[in-house]
C-alpha cells in the first residue's frame, strides 16, 4: 500500500505579492511538518483576486501579470522543492490577454497550468477564458486541475476524469451570498453550494477531490473558506470549515479508485451515444 498525504488550503491573500510569498511560504513549511506532498492553495493567492464581481474595472487594476516561466513561478516552484503545489495565479499570456489560471510546480519546475474556462458574473471583463480541460503526471499521480465556477459544471471534472486524472484539484476564490447575506457562513447557501459541488463531483467521477478556497474578506468579497478533501465515494476526510487552516487527508489514492469503481463504474459504465438531446447537432 502506498498512501498519499494531501492538503488543501484555506487562506487569505490580497494584491502584495511579497506577503502573498510569505503566506505561502508559511503554508508550505507547515504542509511540510505534516509529510504532506500534495498542497492545493487557493485560486488567485499570488496577487489576490478581484475586489467586485461587479463591474468595476475602472476601481480595480487587478491582480499582477505573472508569465508562466517567469520568476515569480519559478520562485514557487523553489519553495515547493520536493512536494507538488498548486495555486492560483493571474496569468500573462505571450498574446497579451489575462488569464485567471492556476499552476502545478514542484522543485523541477512547472507540472500543469490550467486557465478558468467559465466566467462568473462580471469576471470576463477581467480575463479571457481559457479552452479546455485536461489532465497531467505528476510524482503523486494523475492530476486534473480546475478553478472556482468550473466545478459547478459537471462536464469539467468529467473531462478530467475521462483524461485519466486520479485526482481532481479545484482552487476557488468563492465567496459567501451577495444578497440576504447571514452572519454565520456555516449557514450561507453559498457555502452550502460550495460543499455540494466539491462532494458531487468527487462521487460521480469516483476520483479523489482536493478543493482549497480563501479564506477572510478581499473587497467587497467575503470567502467562505471550507477548504476540503473528498474521497472518490462522496465523503469529506478533512474540511477547516469556514476559517483558515488546513485540511490534511492520508489515502491510498490507487486502492481507493479501485475499491469505488468495483461494482459500479460510473466511467465504465456510461452510454455517450444516448446523452445527445433529441434535435441536437452533434459536434
Amino acid at each position: 500500500m502506498s498512501t498519499l498525504r494531501m492538503a488543501a488550503v484555506a487562506a487569505e491573500f490580497g494584491r502584495d505579492l511579497e506577503e502573498d510569498f510569505a503566506v505561502v511560504e508559511r503554508l508550505i513549511k507547515a504542509a511540510r511538518a505534516e509529510d504532506v506532498r500534495l498542497l492545493a492553495l487557493p485560486e488567485a493567492c499570488l496577487g489576490g483576486y478581484l475586489l467586485s464581481l461587479d463591474n468595476d474595472t475602472e476601481l480595480d487594476e487587478g491582480p499582477p501579470a505573472l508569465a508562466l516561466d517567469g520568476p515569480e513561478i519559478r520562485r514557487l516552484a523553489a519553495l515547493a522543492g520536493e512536494m507538488t503545489v498548486i495555486a492560483g495565479y493571474c496569468e500573462a499570456a505571450a498574446d497579451g490577454r489575462r488569464y485567471n489560471s492556476v499552476v502545478c510546480v514542484n522543485g523541477d519546475g512547472v507540472l500543469g497550468n490550467h486557465r478558468k474556462v467559465h466566467q462568473p458574473l462580471s469576471e470576463d471583463a477581467s480575463y479571457a477564458s481559457g479552452d479546455r480541460f485536461h489532465a497531467f503526471a505528476t510524482p503523486v499521480g494523475r492530476i486534473g486541475m480546475m478553478i472556482c465556477y468550473d466545478k459547478a459544471f459537471p462536464e469539467s471534472a468529467r473531462a478530467l476524469a475521462l483524461d485519466g486524472a486520479e485526482i481532481g484539484v479545484c482552487v476557488s476564490a468563492w465567496p459567501g451570498a451577495r444578497t440576504h447575506a447571514v452572519a454565520d457562513l456555516n449557514e450561507d447557501r453559498w457555502k452550502r453550494r460550495f460543499d455540494l459541488h466539491d462532494r458531487s463531483r468527487a462521487l460521480e467521477n469516483q476520483f479523489v477531490w482536493v478543493s482549497a478556497n480563501q479564506a477572510g474578506t478581499f473587497g467587497s468579497l467575503r470567502f467562505v473558506g471550507s477548504a476540503k478533501v473528498v474521497d472518490p465515494g462522496g465523503e469529506i476526510l478533512a474540511d477547516t470549515g469556514v476559517t483558515a487552516g488546513l485540511a490534511i487527508a492520508e489515502l491510498d489514492v490507487v486502492q481507493a479508485l479501485e475499491t469505488a469503481r468495483r461494482s459500479m463504474g460510473h466511467l465504465r459504465d456510461r452510454r455517450p451515444e444516448t446523452y445527445t438531446p433529441a434535435g441536437a447537432v452533434s459536434a
